[in-house]
């Protein structure tokens, strides 16, 4: 997906502006959770989320949607990842 087709979906879907975070390389969260829903588009890099016991790596142009409260841990690429997201 491109930039502008996600804010376009972003926005579609209720989140508010969204916000550019960087990551460095090959860091580790160990598993936890946030108060609020986070659906984010990789810009560069690459991001890997673990839920439960199953694992998926996103790279540029993925999405990736997370619920509020979900565990979960995130492990970063060896360029660390760069990711433009929404949270509501």
């Amino acid at each position: 997906m491109d930039r502008e087709a996600f804010t376009e979906s972003l926005t579609k879907d209720g989140f508010p502006e969204a916000v550019v975070v960087t990551r460095e390389a090959n860091i580790t969260m160990d598993v936890h959770e946030h108060s609020f829903e986070a659906k984010a588009l990789i810009l560069e890099g690459e991001l890997h989320i673990r839920v439960g016991d199953e694992e998926r790596a996103y790279k540029a142009g993925d999405v990736f949607h997370l619920p509020a409260n979900k565990l979960h841990s995130e492990r970063y690429g060896p360029s660390g990842v760069t990711y433009l997201v929404g949270r509501k």
